[in-house]
């Protein structure tokens, strides 16, 4: 059984990452679309700069988001004269590591999904009257919601597992930014923290292996409807 103080822990993490993925959606489905569909100059570099957390250390985006959203930073100034407020040592900001760090996930899925559907159909819509826009509700999103939400649950696991970034950008707050694995890393520090880290290791595995095979689940659709067409 967990304990009043592991179960917040865990709450916290469900609220950063649902909270993440939520705002990141809309953007990554954009990006998608845009790498997938749309020829322009600068598109190699767009793809590098999309899937650079992937490859450089956390830590290193968590600096970068520390020097953006720093009191005196490009996003952190406006944010504190517009609203008086401020994401460093909060949830908020532990949200934001975390959907700058799904976000290559949740692209990558999206745009193979979206590469996938067959403008073979598309183009039957267009030439039977229907516009562009109507031709992406019924046609486009459709056939690619399966990758979108297959993309939008890895980048959900990828958030809840988030470390370094979230620990360099917002530090280590219990109550506000002390998700699942900054709790377990806490915990390795305390004599007799070891049940601690039992109990919160099985939950973030249990956890990570619910959306992993909801995920591959949600790609093996997408692979049979490809398979249809």
């Amino acid at each position: 059984m967990l304990t009043p103080e592991e179960w917040a822990i865990v709450g916290l993490s469900l609220k950063v990452g649902g909270t993440a993925i939520v705002v990141t959606l809309p953007i990554a489905f954009a990006l998608a679309w845009l790498l997938a569909r749309v020829r322009f100059p600068g598109k190699v570099l767009l793809d590098a700069v999309v899937h650079l957390p992937l490859v450089v250390p956390p830590v290193v985006t968590g600096w970068a988001l520390l020097l953006a959203f720093a009191p005196a930073g490009p996003l952190g100034a406006p944010l504190l004269r517009l609203f008086g407020a401020s994401v460093l040592f909060r949830w908020t900001g532990a949200a934001i590591a975390a959907a700058v760090m799904a976000l290559p996930l949740m692209v990558r899925a999206m745009r193979l999904s979206i590469e996938a559907v067959d403008r073979r159909l598309e183009s039957a819509a267009r030439t039977l009257g229907a516009g562009p826009g109507r031709v992406f509700w019924t046609i486009t999103l459709p056939l690619s919601l399966p990758g979108v939400l297959a993309g939008a649950v890895l980048g959900f696991a990828r958030s809840i597992g988030e470390f370094g970034a979230t620990i360099t950008f917002v530090s280590n707050v219990p109550g506000q930014t002390q998700t699942l694995p900054l709790a377990i890393y806490s915990a390795l520090q305390q004599p007799g923290g070891d049940a601690m880290v039992w109990r919160l290791s099985g939950i973030a595995i249990l956890l990570s292996l619910v959306a992993l095979i909801l995920s591959e689940s949600l790609a093996r659709r997408v692979r049979r409807g490809l398979h249809v067409l």
